[in-house]
């Protein structure tokens, strides 16, 4: 495990050596068999999350549990709040503090109608990266999150940017440049390009 050569796309948050150690997987070496590893788990999560429609979607427990059944398989502290400070991210500290705020504007938002779904779903997202609660898998895990809220208030999910056939949002592509870029537009309060991404 200590031979592991981790690769990052851009955007990507690095593991530090105690989260590196956390690797379930003894048999992992490279980055290949780590994603081999780490997709397959995020499928069984995606399968429980979209078994059914959700009424608990928007609470700690659920989001925190989500993201555990995405990464348990894989990472020891899947599900649990990172506690080192990232490139990106709030303070490690005020995680809790600052998912509660993000529970509580999106359901005023969903219960007040304040933006369309989409745009509701898209600040969710856009939020939860921004605070980026877990060591890793936050965009993978924040991207579900946005459509088990549109899924369990029956609209349509978003395409993630699948329509522009220039490789996966997990790899060095076109789409997840245009991604980072359209989280970095929302970070300055215009979320039109992550508006349009989401659907493209």
């Amino acid at each position: 495990m200590s031979d592991l050569k981790l690769e990052y796309p851009p955007g990507a948050t690095p593991l530090n050596p105690n989260e590196v150690a956390g690797l379930r997987l003894s048999y992992i070496s490279t980055q290949k068999e780590l994603n081999a590893a780490e997709q397959d788990n995020i499928l069984q999560g995606e399968t429980w999350a979209f078994a059914q429609k959700r009424k608990d979607f928007l609470s700690e427990k659920f989001m925190r549990d989500l993201h555990k059944r995405m990464f348990g398989h894989v990472w020891k502290w899947a599900g649990t709040y990172r506690t080192s400070d990232k490139s990106i991210g709030v303070n490690w500290y005020d995680i809790p503090t600052e998912m509660n705020k993000i529970i509580g504007d999106v359901r005023y938002w969903v219960t007040h109608e304040t933006y369309p779904i989409d745009e509701i779903a898209a600040r969710l997202h856009h939020r939860l990266v921004w605070v980026h609660p877990f060591p890793n898998g936050n965009g993978r895990w924040a991207r579900v999150m946005s459509d088990v809220l549109l899924f369990s208030l029956g609209h349509k999910t978003f395409s993630w940017g699948a329509k522009m056939k220039a490789g996966s949002l997990g790899e060095h592509s076109d789409t997840r440049a245009k991604y980072i870029h359209s989280l970095q537009k929302a970070d300055a309060k215009s979320y039109g390009e992550l508006l349009r991404f989401v659907r493209s």
